[in-house]
């Protein structure tokens, strides 16, 4: 099983790669680390903040798709319902969300789950949404 280190300041989070629910999403994920993500608040979705990917995710087929994260889960929405929102999102659940826009709910899939700092998501998600934009570096841990 592989897992990724996530850091941003005094925070760190290790979580697996859910290859068997969504192996190409996965794939997609693997191909771009190590990875700084600018992570955001969310404006519609409760206690989550996310990266927007504008098209990066574009072509991505539906994989163990949620809506509703549990609190460490993480999940990629491509961009594939465009009526809704054309710009693809990583989305991290720090708390009680689902992944919406004004427009309605958007679902994505399943890529990472936190399995270690589950403890810091919400500490982490309230400095988001009160000092801006973090820098949340993603890599691929050794085996």
């Amino acid at each position: 099983m592989k897992k990724v280190k996530m850091t941003s300041g005094k925070f760190t989070f290790i979580a697996r790669l859910e290859e068997e629910k969504s192996p190409v999403t996965c794939k997609w994920l693997l191909d771009r680390l190590p990875w700084d993500a600018k992570m955001i608040q969310v404006i519609w979705s409760g206690k989550a903040c996310f990266m927007p990917l504008e098209d990066w995710a574009h072509g991505l087929p539906d994989e163990y798709m949620t809506r509703i994260p549990s609190k460490g889960e993480i999940i990629v929405y491509p961009g594939n319902v465009p009526h809704l929102q054309w710009d693809g999102e990583f989305f991290m659940s720090c708390g009680p969300c689902s992944i919406a826009t004004q427009m309605g709910h958007l679902y994505g899939n399943l890529v990472l789950t936190i399995t270690e700092g589950l403890e810091d998501l919400e500490e982490f998600s309230t400095i988001v949404q009160r000092k801006g934009e973090q820098t949340l570096h993603i890599e691929l841990m050794e085996e």
